[in-house]
């Protein structure tokens, strides 16, 4: 029988040792780091690639918050590439596809196409995309029938102010302010419609400066694949619809079919990061690098609602998995994703401490107003919805998207579920949340005199505590109001 000398610690195994420090605020302490070495982000925080944490709407609010959110998978290929345009249409500096439609759609049309997309207007062009008016849905508010064709709502082309194509955005502004206006479409020669400037967009931007984005000024977004050969078009489709990152999602990740799909989406889009996991080992890391892996996840077994390790009897404690891959990646170049375990920001801190570039929050966003799992009312409190990817119910719906039709209950007995269906407490906005989050792990890293992340893993160090220990470091000895 082997065994390793190395004893396996997890985040309350350890503490870190409070050194000097010469850090006057927490307001000075950056957080910055890189997702991948493409990527970078304003906080180290990722939303889970899981159903009931990660949509259109909980991606859009972690990007605008300086991190990333992680698209699941547990949809059709159409719906999340319809998830990826809507992150990426949720923003920018100029909008240079803007979403058209003919004067001769019904009011009733428009109407729903604004709400499916999330928007707040239609440009209406011919079937050559000339620009021929506006609607909006101040519009369409108070129209005595929504049968009304849509030309007899806009407002019309020649009462529009617009701009040519190479506009600033300086001057964009100045436009949109000088006329008071909300859209200022930008034409070509031929007033061919080539893009559209939002006083929402500029607002925005101003509301969110440490936003994620990319080049064009669009909200960053990934999207999580599986191994099988329909992955292949469901990360062609959110290729196509713009996705930033993809994420090769198995429970297992140093595997031969992992490493093949990493390969192949770096063969088919050369320029895109990829991001590979999960594994727990140096070994994995390796592995998954030299097959072209942009970072790597690490984590196994070690989610709240996972139960793989009491399932399988496979899996190594989170901290020193996190250790020993971080060494690996440092290595290799290749930043960690700390994905599980994770309960509170002394954990995110310790995560970082240990080498992780960024961690990964599933259950602890679960409880956002953001996400999409469903609320319920329970003993005078609402609480939402929160379940592993390997839970009894997500392995049936995956199963039922991957064949497009019901599984007989019959089936429902030859899954071996690994994780577990459970519920969280609300805890309001996602912003609420992470200003919790990151306050500790301000707090935390000034604590070692740490001003940035990489100085937090060249000061970090770890202390092993007894269950006393463990003890002594929770509320004890009084009883809490």
């Amino acid at each position: 029988m082997k065994i390793r000398e190395r004893v396996g610690l997890t985040f309350d195994d350890v503490l870190l040792v409070p050194k000097h420090s010469a850090i006057a605020s927490r307001k000075t302490i950056r957080t910055d780091t890189w997702l991948t070495p493409q990527i970078q982000l304003a906080i180290p925080i990722v939303s889970a690639n899981m159903d009931t944490v990660t949509e259109s709407e909980m991606a859009i609010a972690m990007a605008r918050a300086g991190g990333i959110g992680i698209l699941h998978r547990f949809m059709t290929i159409q719906q999340q590439a319809e998830m990826v345009q809507r992150v990426k249409r949720a923003e920018s500096f100029i909008v240079e596809h803007p979403l058209t439609i003919s004067p001769d759609t019904p009011l009733q049309d428009a109407k729903q196409i604004m709400k499916d997309s999330d928007i707040g207007g239609l440009v209406v062009t011919d079937s050559d995309k000339h620009l021929l008016g506006i609607l909006t849905t101040r519009d369409i508010l108070l129209a005595p029938s929504l049968d009304t064709p849509v030309e007899r709502a806009m407002t019309p082309r020649d009462k529009l102010i617009v701009a040519h194509a190479n506009e600033p955005l300086s001057q964009a502004r100045a436009t949109l302010y000088e006329h008071r206006i909300e859209k200022l479409p930008l034409v070509d020669e031929e007033n061919h419609i080539v893009g559209l400037v939002t006083a929402q967009d500029i607002i925005k931007i101003q509301e969110h400066p440490q936003a994620t984005k990319d080049q064009k000024g669009r909200l960053r977004v990934g999207a999580a694949i599986g191994v099988t050969p329909s992955d292949l078009s469901r990360a062609k489709a959110c290729v196509e619809a713009e996705v930033d990152v993809l994420v090769v999602d198995v429970a297992h990740g140093h595997m031969d079919t992992v490493i093949a799909m990493v390969k192949k989406l770096k063969r088919d889009f050369p320029s895109l990061p990829v991001i590979a996991g999960n594994v727990a080992t140096a070994e994995g890391v390796e592995d998954l690098a030299r097959a072209g892996a942009d970072a790597v996840k690490v984590g196994v077994g070690s989610g709240s609602i996972c139960i793989t390790r009491i399932v399988t009897g496979f899996g190594v404690p989170q901290l020193t998995a996190i250790a020993e891959c971080a060494e690996a990646g440092s290595r290799l170049g290749v930043p960690i994703i700390a994905d599980g375990g994770i309960r509170n920001s002394g954990d995110i801190t310790k995560a970082l401490a240990a080498g992780a570039s960024t961690v990964m929050l599933g259950s602890l966003l679960s409880g956002t107003k953001e996400s999409p799992g469903a609320t319920i009312f329970r003993n005078g409190q609402n609480y939402k919805v929160v379940r592993g990817m390997a839970s009894l119910t997500a392995n049936i719906a995956r199963r039922e998207i991957e064949r497009q039709s019901e599984i007989d209950w019959d089936e429902w007995s030859d899954v071996i579920p690994e994780g577990v269906e459970a519920v969280v407490p609300y805890r309001g906005t996602l912003h609420e949340v992470l200003h919790q989050l990151l306050g500790g792990l301000r707090s935390g890293m000034s604590y070692c005199g740490a001003a940035t992340l990489p100085e937090l893993v060249e000061k970090a160090e770890f202390i092993q505590i007894t269950r006393s220990g463990q003890i002594e470091s929770g509320v004890h000895d009084v009883t809490v109001l």
